[in-house]
C-alpha cells in the first residue's frame, strides 16, 4: 500500500477499487449488480471508468443478489453484487441465504464506513467495535468465506481466496467487507513497480478435484451393473456441473427412467421417452410408480431434500439407493462423492456400452385436482390453461424462472422445461419475489428471452424490479398470476387450521393497469383468457425488451401440490392410480 503522504496520485499506482474492477473483469465477470451508496460509490465509479463490466442498479439489495444469482445459474460464472453499509448491507442477507442453500457462486462486495470511524459512532457502523454489531458475524453463516479487508494490501490475498471459495464445492457466496478508506487507497499497479498479484481463479482454473474413492466407485458400478431396473433422480448439481450430456449417456447405458427434482427440470429432456417426471411434492405419480418397480434408485447431483422426496419415503426405504455427487445424500445409501462430471464418466466407463430403452412407464401425467370453490368475483384463467398457453409460446432457447406459491407449483408440475434454456426454481430458501431479480440477471447476462412466472404476492414484494428491466431493456417477460391473495397460505388455513382468515385474501388489484400507467413504454397486457395470454407472450418474444402480462386466477384453485391432496375431495386412488395404499396409509405430507 502507498503511504497516504501525498495529495497527488503516484505514478504506477491505482485505486484499490480500480484494481478490483480489473481483476473481476479478468476473471470473466461481465456485470455487477447492486444499489449504490456513500460507502460503495468508489467501486461503482471504478466499474464505470473501466467500462469492461456493466454496472446494473437494482431497486433493492435482495433483488441485486438474486440478479447475481440468476446470472451465475445461467452462465456458470461468478455472480457479483455490490452494496453499501447499514440497511443496504443487511438487505443482502436473504438473497445470500438462498445462494448458500442452493450452492450458487456469488461474490458480495459490501461497503463499510472508514476504518478510522469504526467504534466512534460512525453512521451505519457494523465493525463490532464501540457497541456496534459485527457485520462479519452476520454474513459468516450465509457464506463460504467472509472477511473484512483491513488494508489495501490484504485484498491481494483475500480476493482470490473469496472467489475460489465461492466456486469450490460446496459452492456458495463469499463476502468481502470493504471500508471506504481501503477502497480509496492506492496500490502499486501489478507489473508497474509492485509485486505480481495472485490470479483470481475462474471455475476452470480452480484446484483439481480430489481422486475418486476407488472402492466406492467399484461398489457403485457393481450395484448398477447387476440392477435390472434403475430410476435416476437428477438434481440441480447436474446443471451447475454442466453434466447433462454425461447424465444422458449414463441413463442410456442403464436403460433407466429419469426423474428430476423440482429445481432441476432442465437437466434432462422433458420430452425424452425416459423422462418419468418431477419427484416430490410438486411431482408426478409416475415417479413413485417407477421407484416401486426399480431395483436401484440412483441420485445424480441431488441430496434429495424434503421437497424432492415428499411422498416417496416409503418407496425409498424399500429400494437400494446410490448417490453420485459432491455432497452426501439426506437418505441412506451408497455415495460416490466427487466432481459430478468426473464421477459420471467414471461410472459410465465401468458399465457395458449397451444403450437400451427403459421399461414401459406412464410418463409425467398431470395430477388430478378438484374443481375450485370459486372465490374470485369475475372471470379467471385456470392454472392448467395458463401454463398450456405459456408452453405454446415459450421459445426453446428461453430461460424460465418460477417463483414460490400456487402458480409456481403449477408451473413445476405442468410446464416442460425449454430444451436449450434454464428452468430455475429457488427452493433453497423459497423466498417470494426471487424471480424478478434473477430473471433480469439471467436476461442481461445471456441476452436470451427470459420468462418470470410469479404470483401477485411475489410481485408486491419485489415486482418493482420491472423498473430495472425497463431501464436496461432486459428481454424479460413477466407473467403474473393474480389471485388477489396469498393463496397457498389461505389453502393451508382452510385445510390445516379450520378455516380461511380474511387477512390472506385481498381486494382486487388491476396490476396491468397500474404497471401500464407507471411504465408507458412497457408492453403491458391484461389477459382475459388463455388465447390473449398466448398472443401477448408471442408478441413479447419478438421484442428486444421487457413485457408484462397479468392474468386473473382463482384463489380457491388447488394447485398440484401433494400436501394438499389428502385434504381434497379427489381420492388418493385417483391421484396415485398404480398404488394399493390409500390416503390413511400414506399419511399427509407436510412441507413448510
Amino acid at each position: 500500500m502507498i503511504p497516504p503522504t501525498s495529495d497527488t496520485p503516484e505514478a504506477g499506482t491505482v485505486r484499490l477499487v480500480d484494481y478490483l474492477a480489473g481483476e473481476l473483469a479478468r476473471a470473466g465477470v461481465t456485470h455487477v449488480f447492486g444499489v449504490g451508496g456513500a460507502n460503495i460509490e468508489d467501486l461503482y465509479d471504478a466499474v464505470h471508468r473501466d467500462g469492461t463490466i456493466r454496472g446494473v442498479v437494482a431497486k433493492h439489495e435482495f433483488s441485486a443478489v438474486t440478479m447475481a444469482d440468476g446470472y451465475a445459474r445461467t452462465t456458470g460464472r461468478l455472480g457479483v453484487v455490490a452494496a453499501t453499509s447499514g440497511g443496504g448491507a443487511m438487505n443482502l442477507v436473504p438473497g445470500l441465504a438462498e445462494a448458500y442453500a442452493s450452492r450458487v457462486p456469488v461474490l458480495a462486495l459490501v461497503g463499510q464506513p472508514p476504518n478510522g470511524q469504526a467504534g466512534h459512532g460512525a453512521f451505519q457502523d457494523s465493525s463490532g467495535k464501540g457497541g456496534s454489531f459485527d457485520a462479519a458475524e452476520v454474513f459468516t453463516p450465509v457464506s463460504r468465506f467472509c472477511a473484512r479487508v483491513e488494508d489495501a494490501d490484504s485484498l491481494l490475498e483475500l480476493l482470490p481466496r473469496a472467489v475460489e471459495a465461492a466456486q469450490t464445492d460446496p459452492r456458495g457466496p463469499a463476502v468481502l467487507l470493504l471500508p471506504k478508506d481501503v477502497q480509496e487507497a492506492r496500490i502499486w499497479s501489478p507489473g508497474r513497480g509492485g509485486a505480481p498479484a495472485p490470479d483470481v481463479p475462474t471455475p476452470a482454473s480452480g484446484a483439481s478435484a480430489a481422486p475418486l474413492d476407488t472402492s466406492a466407485l467399484a461398489a457403485v458400478s457393481d450395484t448398477l451393473r447387476k440392477a435390472g431396473r434403475v430410476l435416476v433422480i437428477a438434481g440441480e448439481d447436474v446443471a451447475a456441473g454442466d453434466a447433462r450430456a454425461e447424465l444422458a449417456e449414463l441413463a442410456r447405458n442403464l436403460g433407466a427412467w429419469v426423474a428430476v427434482t423440482p429445481d432441476a427440470k432442465d437437466v434432462f429432456d422433458n420430452r425424452d421417452p425416459r423422462f418419468a417426471g418431477v419427484a416430490g411434492v410438486m411431482g408426478h405419480a409416475n415417479v413413485e410408480d417407477c421407484l416401486r418397480r426399480a431395483d436401484v434408485c440412483l441420485l445424480v447431483g441431488t441430496r434429495l431434500p424434503l421437497l424432492a422426496r415428499g411422498g416417496l419415503e416409503r418407496a425409498l426405504a424399500a429400494t437400494e439407493v446410490v448417490c453420485l455427487g459432491p455432497e452426501p445424500p439426506f437418505v441412506p445409501g451408497t455415495a460416490l462423492r466427487g466432481d459430478l462430471r468426473e464421477v459420471l464418466r467414471a461410472v459410465t466407463g465401468r458399465l457395458p456400452p449397451r444403450p437400451h430403452a427403459c421399461p414401459p412407464h406412464a410418463g409425467p401425467l398431470p395430477m388430478p385436482v378438484p374443481s375450485p370453490v370459486s372465490r374470485a368475483p369475475g372471470k379467471t384463467i385456470g392454472y392448467a390453461q395458463a401454463i398450456a398457453a405459456v408452453e405454446a409460446a415459450l421459445p426453446q432457447c428461453a430461460h424460465v424462472f418460477v417463483d414460490a406459491g400456487n402458480a409456481g407449483a403449477s408451473a413445476v408440475h405442468l410446464l416442460p422445461a425449454p430444451r436449450h434454456g434454464r428452468f430455475v426454481v429457488a427452493v433453497g430458501m423459497g423466498g417470494m419475489g426471487y424471480t424478478f431479480g434473477a430473471g433480469i440477471g439471467a436476461a442481461l447476462a445471456t441476452g436470451r428471452r427470459t420468462y418470470v412466472l410469479a404470483g401477485d404476492g411475489s410481485f408486491f414484494m419485489h415486482g418493482m424490479e420491472v423498473h430495472t428491466a425497463v431501464e436496461y431493456a432486459a428481454p424479460v417477460t413477466f407473467v403474473i398470476f393474480n389471485n388477489n391473495a396469498h393463496a397457498m397460505c389461505a389453502l393451508r388455513e382452510e385445510f390445516l387450521q379450520g378455516g380461511i382468515r380474511s387477512d390472506d385474501l385481498f381486494r382486487r388489484t388491476d396490476l396491468a393497469a397500474g404497471v401500464a400507467a407507471a411504465f408507458p413504454s412497457l408492453d403491458v397486457t391484461g389477459a382475459g383468457d388463455a388465447a390473449q395470454l398466448r398472443q401477448a407472450l408471442l408478441r413479447s418474444n419478438t421484442s428486444g425488451g421487457p413485457a408484462f402480462v397479468a392474468l386473473d386466477c382463482d384463489p380457491g384453485e388447488i394447485p398440484p401440490f401433494l400436501p394438499f391432496q389428502s385434504f381434497t375431495t379427489t381420492t388418493d386412488s385417483a391421484v396415485r392410480p398404480d398404488t394399493k395404499e390409500n390416503s390413511d396409509e400414506r399419511g399427509a405430507v407436510h412441507v413448510g
